[in-house]
């Protein structure tokens, strides 16, 4: 394997990405991260155009891959989807197919990114096909800035930082739990949280009540990765259960698998049965191992995580997790848009 042979590639999951071409990533979000600190200059896409296609709202994510391909010496071109006369519909007069609009950026672009999330999709799954359909017909590498069912950047993210932090991440307990929040959040960070950590030898709790069910197929393959790795994955009904021994804890509101048959009010009624499952200040101190509290944020403070864990300098670790996606996504431009180190 070359770094070379990434050049051109898509990242709509990591599933559909060897070890090897993880581990590539990792290696060199270490050398641009050292660069970006030693104010060296590495503009590996200069005059490269990343189309980013927004059909949801973000923070971090617009604002590290815009800052990501300035640092790389090129541009990132912001387009809301809405502004577009793409249709998701394949059908006469509902507006340009998706054929048309992948074919017609590849020409004005050496990359596309595309975040796509429940609310603007009408059943879970939809927001993956659709991308993989754009990549079918895109001639430039199409990357996954967020979907209903994966969220590969943010993936690479976290388990680089737990690399960071903590060395060797395998055998140390990594433990993702739903927590209370009125907000009725996705899936994606979640499900690709499971595999990536999984796949790189961690011993993985899930802990959730019991409506908060993940898609099997996301399971089934998680397990697939613990055995080959000699990670593990445990899941569990109980959030004081899971975080005995805890390294590392991962508080998040998720939906249920049935949000898009039963509404939002609904799901907010069935998450208000659940409000003791928070991350608080107690558990970490008398269960946790010693739980360096890891989020893809926002965080709801108060609820999700106790905002005394949040801002611990010693036991957050949120805010330079924030400031790795910009590391690891410029890692992942330069690779697939054929940057040069």
């Amino acid at each position: 394997m070359s770094w070379f042979h990434l050049a051109g590639k898509d990242l709509i999951s990591i599933k559909d990405w060897t070890d090897e071409e993880l581990e590539i990533v990792l290696k060199v979000t270490d050398h641009l991260k050292s660069l970006y600190y030693q104010g060296v200059p590495h503009p590996t896409l200069q005059y490269k155009t990343f189309l980013m296609l927004f059909f949801n709202t973000s923070t971090r994510t617009r604002q590290s891959f815009e800052t990501a391909m300035t640092q790389l010496g090129g541009h990132a071109q912001f387009i809301a989807a809405e502004t577009m006369r793409l249709s998701l519909e394949d059908k006469p007069g509902a507006g340009e197919t998706i054929k048309d609009t992948a074919k017609v950026m590849a020409r004005f672009s050496d990359g596309i990114g595309i975040r796509l999330l429940e609310d603007k999709i009408s059943r879970y799954g939809e927001g993956t096909e659709i991308m993989y359909k754009i990549a079918e017909h895109a001639e430039v590498p199409v990357i996954n800035m967020a979907s209903d069912i994966y969220h590969p950047c943010q993936a690479l993210t976290d388990i680089y930082t737990m690399r960071e932090k903590l060395g060797d991440v395998r055998g140390k307990k990594y433990v993702i739990t739903w927590a209370y929040s009125p907000w009725v959040r996705s899936l994606c960070s979640i499900q690709s949280d499971l595999l990536i950590a999984a796949r790189f030898g961690m011993d993985v709790v899930l802990a959730h009540p019991p409506e908060y069910e993940l898609d099997k197929n996301i399971l089934d393959l998680t397990e697939r990765y613990a055995s080959q790795s000699g990670g593990s994955l445990t899941i569990v009904h109980d959030m004081d259960e899971a975080l005995e021994g805890a390294t590392v804890v991962f508080p998040r509101n998720w939906m249920t698998l049935k949000r898009y048959e039963i509404g939002k009010e609904k799901e907010r009624e069935i998450a208000a049965k659940y409000k003791d499952w928070r991350y608080t200040v107690r558990r970490q101190k008398e269960l946790c191992s010693p739980g360096y509290l890891l989020h893809v944020m926002p965080v709801d403070q108060g609820n999700e995580a106790d905002p005394e864990i949040c801002d611990d300098p010693e036991l957050s670790w949120i805010y330079d997790q924030a400031e790795n996606r910009l590391h690891v996504q410029k890692a992942i431009l330069t690779l697939t848009m054929g940057g040069r180190l």
